[in-house]
């Protein structure tokens, strides 16, 4: 009953290939939940894949409802003087893709291929809590037990951004109470190096459009007596930032990057990989370093612009140019005031023609631990006790996720371990996950919940656990 042993039987849940069938099983359910024909399926996974998972692990299960999505709440109760962790996944995956992929892959048949799986959720997020739940298995199967308390939440909307989770724990935070969310989801700093995020930044997507006129005008016969509605909108978007993607409305940005954040980011070199897009070393902010770029700071994108017929251009002036654009923010901006800047940034700089609203997404908000708290310290030690490898330590993600949920509602110290890494292909085909990464989430993983056991977790003292 040791450590070691632990961590040997979560290696062999790999090299027996109970992972790989497992999370074949998953992968094979096509829960996407931003398609309304899979609804069945999102319930469906949680019936016939985590349930069945989570009670073989001695849990006490309740399916939870809320604003018509269903939810998965799991706990198993230990011992009053240990800490309570909160875990989180989700089962429903960004939308298939099926015509793109590779020839020989398939979104929901998981493949073998250059010691990778590849398929839809083996990186977001079902081979992460599969990764996960295994680790627990391992730990109450030396142990006997698990030495703490567990409770974990399966949502099935986080890709259509987590509909019905604020106001679920909301209703029921007595039933989620904890000290700390150990979870995992998104990507490490790098393949090679584990990772620990505490939150995410925000994001609030909108769109900016200019109505001209009804109908378009041939370009000959009114070219240079009609305003051209996307000429016009590009310079809008264009006053937004500098040519080289400085941002320009002062609400949009923080006033500075804290101390512990420089001090974590410090750490954390950014890389460009074969296999993935070459960083810019020029774009964004000056004088900051990547990390900080990413981490750190604000990101302005626009995501489509559209103006005439794309496919099939015609010699016509447009009556109408539409932009969607998004707003990627960290700790510090108030979301609340991003429109409103807007509008008054192009007010003043002569396009008052231009609409805008807010897009129908809902609006991530962003958050952020403390790099020095106490929890993310002993997260730090215990994978490195694993590994022998320094983790990376983010005060963020760049991308975002529903944390302000366990964050500011539930008010916990949120710590994620991402099984991922950047080139994953997440959101897009081919998505996969390299065996390697796999292999070493399942060892620290399981060696972070044996440690979990022992007397040495924040606020423990001679096994009493002072609660907040």
């Amino acid at each position: 009953m040791t450590r070691d042993a632990a961590i040997a039987r979560a290696d062999s849940y790999f090299t027996s290939g109970d992972l790989r069938d497992d999370l074949a099983r998953r992968v094979a359910m096509p829960t996407e939940s931003q398609n309304p024909d899979r609804a069945p399926m999102l319930d469906q996974y949680i019936e016939t894949e985590m349930k069945p998972a989570f009670e073989a692990l001695g849990f006490d299960c309740r399916k939870l409802s809320q604003d018509g999505w269903p939810f998965l709440y799991v706990e198993r109760h230990e011992d009053a003087l240990r800490p309570t962790v909160l875990g989180y996944g989700h089962g429903d995956v960004i939308r298939g893709l099926d015509g793109s992929w590779d020839d020989g892959l398939s979104p929901w048949q998981l493949t073998e291929r250059d010691d990778r799986w590849y398929g839809r959720g083996v990186a977001d997020n079902k081979g992460q809590h599969t990764i996960n739940i295994g680790a627990l298995r391992a730990v109450i199967e030396t142990r006997g037990s698990l030495g703490f308390n567990a409770k974990y939440l399966i949502e099935m909307g986080e890709e259509r951004i987590s509909p019905g989770l604020h106001a679920l724990v909301t209703t029921h935070k007595d039933l989620f109470r904890a000290d700390v969310l150990i979870a995992s989801d998104g990507p490490r700093l790098s393949a090679t190096r584990p990772t620990v995020f505490l939150g995410s930044r925000g994001a609030i997507s909108f769109d900016v459009w200019i109505d001209a006129r009804k109908g378009g005008h041939h370009s000959g016969n009114w070219g240079g007596l009609l305003s051209d509605p996307a000429i016009q909108l590009a310079h809008a978007i264009a006053s937004i930032t500098e040519p080289s993607g400085k941002i320009l409305v002062p609400e949009w940005l923080p006033v500075s990057i804290p101390d512990n954040v420089r001090r974590a980011l410090s750490d954390c070199e950014i890389e460009s990989r074969a296999e993935g897009p070459q960083i810019d070393p020029d774009w964004g902010e000056p004088g900051l370093t990547p990390a900080e770029k990413l981490f750190g700071w604000c990101s302005f994108a626009v995501l489509a612009f559209e103006a005439g017929n794309p496919r099939t251009p015609v010699g016509a002036i447009p009556p109408r140019a539409w932009a969607r654009c998004q707003l990627r923010f960290v700790v510090g901006v108030n979301v609340e005031n991003v429109l409103p800047a807007l509008r008054r940034h192009l007010d003043q700089h002569g396009f008052s023609h231009v609409q805008v609203a807010r897009a129908g997404d809902e609006v991530f908000r962003a958050t952020r631990l403390d790099p020095e708290h106490p929890w993310v310290s002993w997260a730090v030690m215990s994978i490195a006790r694993t590994t022998g490898k320094k983790p990376a330590v983010l005060p963020n993600l760049g991308a975002s996720l529903p944390n302000d949920a366990f964050s500011d509602i539930l008010q916990l110290p949120t710590v994620w371990i991402p099984h991922s890494y950047p080139g994953c292909s997440q959101h897009a085909p081919n998505e996969h996950l390299p065996f390697d990464i796999a292999r070493e989430g399942l060892a620290l993983m399981t060696g972070l919940y044996w440690d979990l056991g022992e007397l040495n977790v924040p606020g423990a003292s001679n096994g009493d656990l002072t609660r907040k």
